[in-house]
């Protein structure tokens, strides 16, 4: 591969040239890495319903054209002035935030939310410069959350970019850079149910059947899936489910219904909607005295979370997660060290698999809720 460096690269990539239009598969150039930056070659990604969110750019600044992709797996082409710990044939999972390793909150043990790389979803450029790497007949392409992995090469900030153990399957652990780390970290990392307790998860999608999974892991006796779409629940016992609630089947609140279950509440609760609502329901059926809840899911923006006081008072608990509570570089190679020592099943994620050129399939199966993850073969 060192025979590209330092050179433009010629590739295809799935370009979005307006909101809501099926993706086109363009030659396009991918220049080098410019100072702190990583050139990779993108073997698999996978579809996350962000990209579709802002896709269909219904409820956010419209950015056109753009390569769309955040969760991936690929390999180091080549690294940029700079870069000392990541070399060409490295295996990586570029991550939508990020590591300086620099600022206070990467030098804090509390927190993952980096100044300089964390989540920015209205920046199409890289920092190095302020301009795209991507250029399609000489006009520029947004990048989407430094990542941008619908395409063959990509260029990354290298505190974007993951360093994986090199035996970890690409085609699986590929979907540990985003959604499946995000609800297994919110359970592992901070509700932190003891051997034996109880957990409420609030939304069965891919997030939240990863929380499941991580309260399974925790050796939680009950955990309760809640969804408003009842069709999700049998899927969700493969994730360590063991009891359901649909609240359209309830006359009181869900919280009500929670606490009935469970002697006063469950002991942890992990919301992975972004219903605020749910939100609400999701602190307040956890028990007085110990209960934690965990905020997972992003709310609309003039959403308010109200709730009486004396809920706190009582000594509940309400956190909020980012990713899970990761650090990308420091802790994701350990969550893929869990998937090689079959602590983690990634497997039952995956529903879904289609080649490159079919990659608009994979949008239309998440547009019609069938599924989990979509794999997208790069070099089919």
């Amino acid at each position: 591969m060192s025979s590209t460096k330092g050179q433009v690269i010629r590739c295809k990539a799935a370009v979005a040239w307006e909101a809501g239009k099926p993706l086109v598969i363009e030659e396009v150039e991918v220049a080098p890495p410019q100072e702190n930056e990583v050139r990779l070659k993108i073997l698999f990604t996978s579809l996350c319903h962000t990209d579709v969110y802002f896709w269909e750019a219904k409820g956010q600044t419209p950015m056109f054209p753009r390569i769309y992709g955040h969760e991936a797996g690929g390999i180091v082409e080549s690294v940029g002035p700079g870069v000392t710990d990541l070399a060409p044939g490295d295996k990586v999972l570029p991550v939508f935030t990020g590591e300086c390793k620099e600022c206070r909150h990467c030098k804090s043990e509390e927190s993952n939310m980096c100044d300089l790389l964390r989540i920015n979803t209205d920046r199409g450029v890289m920092l190095a410069d302020g301009k795209s790497r991507f250029t399609v007949n000489g006009k520029p392409i947004y990048h989407f959350l430094g990542t941008s992995t619908f395409s063959e090469y990509t260029v990354c900030h290298v505190g974007s970019v993951a360093k994986i153990n090199p035996d970890a399957p690409l085609d699986k652990v590929c979907v540990l850079s985003c959604g499946i780390s995000t609800g297994l970290g919110a359970t592992l990392n901070v509700a932190k149910p003891k051997k034996g307790q109880s957990v409420a998860i609030f939304g069965l999608g891919a997030v939240g059947l990863a929380a499941a999974e991580g309260a399974r892991l925790c050796g939680a006796s009950k955990i309760i899936g809640v969804d408003l779409n009842a069709s999700r629940f049998e899927q969700a016992k493969n994730f360590g489910c063991t009891d359901f609630v649909n609240p359209k089947d309830h006359d009181k609140p869900v919280q009500q219904v929670i606490a009935d279950m469970t002697d006063g509440g469950v002991d942890r609760s992990v919301e992975c909607t972004g219903n605020v609502q749910a939100m609400i329901s999701a602190f307040e059926c956890v028990h007085d005295g110990w209960g934690v809840a965990v905020l997972v899911g992003v709310p609309n923006k003039d959403d308010a979370f109200k709730t009486h006081p004396v809920n706190f008072l009582n000594e509940r608990t309400l956190k909020g997660t980012f990713f899970g509570n990761y650090k990308p570089r420091t802790d994701l190679p350990s969550v893929v060290e869990k998937y090689m020592n079959k602590e983690l099943e990634v497997e039952k994620f995956i529903t879904h698999s289609v080649p490159f050129s079919e990659i608009n399939k994979a949008f239309d199966i998440m547009l019609k809720g069938e599924g989990l993850r979509c794999i997208i073969r790069m070099e089919d």
